[in-house]
């Protein structure tokens, strides 16, 4: 499987480099699409990446997705998403349904337990779901935000719960820390379903998502406590070998949880 990435990023380039010295058996890399132009991985243009590869991992971000999914699908290739939290909308997740013939898979990035909620939902529709994201509190300054509250999450001294409502809206507000809230809207199968939060808290040394949903399947519980990432650390550290883990499950597909 020739495989191509989108970004050569915290994430990207993690992908890329263990693509290209043979990190996933049954592909190789086939180019970066990237215009910082790392100097050690092979960059080549949007159309040459295209034509010479089977599947591209976007790793660059929602506009990315936007600007360059519908081209890669349209194409014949498979399409790997990490930026998730774009498809809160809705007309550029119906954009990238249809246009096929390639297919559409969404890394599952810094969680887990879609894989239950998505068998769960599709017994019954669930009654109630939560994500609860908790970061450093300096790493959720965003541009909106005034120079007030910007400075309050720089010297701030106690948690902060940032903002409380429906997935969608947390994830448009935190684009970069909210791709996990458009993952669990996705597996529950409604986005109405799905509460967020975003926690602020200046004495955080991982990353915490903690999980809950409640259906007639039963109540579930998660939490996940990632390391940042060192380099961009708005993203957590493990992301990139989810993505690995992925592509080694589309090369060689064995025993593969799904």
């Amino acid at each position: 499987m020739r495989a191509g990435v989108i970004g050569a990023g915290s994430i990207g380039g993690v992908v890329a480099r263990a693509l290209r010295d043979g990190g996933v058996p049954g592909a190789t890399l086939s180019g970066v699409v990237d215009p910082a132009g790392p100097a050690d991985l092979p960059v080549v243009r949007p159309d040459e990446l295209l034509s010479t590869s089977d599947l591209v991992v976007e790793a660059a971000g929602q506009r990315a997705l936007a600007e360059l999914g519908p081209r890669v699908l349209a194409a014949g290739l498979d399409l790997l998403v990490v930026s998730v939290g774009a498809l809160a909308d809705d007309a550029l997740l119906e954009t990238l349904l249809s246009a096929g013939p390639g297919e559409l898979h969404l890394s599952t990035g810094a969680i887990g337990g879609l894989d239950l909620l998505r068998a769960a939902a599709r017994m019954a529709p669930l009654a109630r779901v939560t994500i609860e994201t908790t970061k450093l509190a300096a790493n959720l300054v965003q541009p909106w935000m005034t120079a007030a509250e910007a400075e309050r999450l720089r010297t701030t001294e106690v948690p902060v719960e940032l903002l409380r409502g429906a997935a969608r809206e947390v994830t448009a507000a935190f684009p970069k820390s909210a791709n996990v809230a458009a993952s669990v809207a996705l597996a529950a199968g409604s986005w109405d379903v799905v509460e967020a939060a975003v926690i602020a808290d200046p004495a955080a040394t991982v990353t915490s998502h903690v999980i809950t949903a409640e259906g007639p399947a039963g109540s579930y519980r998660f939490e996940i406590r990632n390391r940042p990432s060192p380099v961009t650390p708005t993203s957590s550290e493990v992301v990139p070998h989810a993505v690995l883990s992925a592509l080694a499950a589309l090369a060689e597909p064995r025993v593969v949880f799904r």
